[in-house]
């Protein structure tokens, strides 16, 4: 269940806190939004074609901005990001004291964003389109294992199942913050109705695996949502928020 988040938030080391976004819901706020993102976040969003791609952009940077102000207690134009090599944005050295990792995905006309504290953490969201859940998208991008267990599923859980496999190795992916250089074949994660999710293997190793978590999201219907984090506990607290502006 994703709940009103508390005025006062506050988010300790062992948690992670999850924030569902619609991107439809906040459309009325797009101008305060672009008041608050960095040159750099308006001119991206300036490049993109269609009204509704720019539009769904500028609110899920907007909303990043406002939540992880109310963390670091800045405004949200306060709010600075520095970038990977991979694009992965991250908060720069005058803001690392907090300790505060994220990742933001959206999809059509939700956005999910996941925040921790001193681990990588990623997410991932898709918006299930029963087309894009075929067996030769399969054998391009998972591994051998993955695509044999796919199939050998009942046809109507197939496309389900694709989708939690599709979203458990995209989060991680995130996590890693690697982007397309990281082949989607070179690890394993479950996905079937019968089993939790988890990584099972990482090029080869079952070691390796152990050091991650994931967690099945479910951010509304017809959409599916996968999160991932190295592993500092044996407990991993899990808050689920829908945001609202204030």
């Amino acid at each position: 269940m994703w709940n009103t988040a508390p005025a006062r938030l506050v988010l300790r080391h062992e948690e992670i806190h999850a924030w569902r976004v619609s991107l439809v819901g906040e459309r009325q706020d797009y101008e305060g939004y672009w008041a608050t993102l960095a040159p750099d976040e308006k001119a991206r969003a300036e490049r993109y074609h269609f009204d509704r791609d720019r539009v769904r952009f500028v609110v899920a940077r907007g909303v990043l901005r406002m939540i992880l102000g109310r963390y670091l207690n800045l405004e949200p134009q306060e709010v600075r990001f520095s970038y990977t090599e991979y694009g992965k944005p991250y908060l720069p050295y005058n803001l690392a004291s907090s300790d505060i990792t994220f990742n933001l995905t959206h999809s059509h006309d939700l956005a999910v964003l996941a925040v921790t504290r001193a681990r990588q953490i990623g997410v991932d969201l898709e918006f299930v389109r029963p087309d894009l859940a075929s067996e030769s998208i399969a054998e391009r991008f998972f591994a051998r294992d993955e695509v044999t267990t796919l199939f050998s599923l009942p046809p109507l859980v197939r496309t389900q199942a694709f989708f939690h496999c599709w979203t458990r190795k995209e989060a991680f992916i995130k996590a890693v913050g690697e982007g397309l250089s990281y082949p989607l074949n070179q690890f394993t994660v479950a996905f079937t109705p019968e089993d939790p999710p988890a990584l099972l293997e990482i090029r080869g190793s079952v070691t390796e695996a152990r050091r991650w978590a994931l967690f099945e999201l479910a951010p509304g219907e017809g959409y599916v949502g996968a999160l991932a984090v190295q592993r500092k506990d044996t407990t991993f607290p899990l808050q689920l928020w829908q945001w609202q502006t204030p």
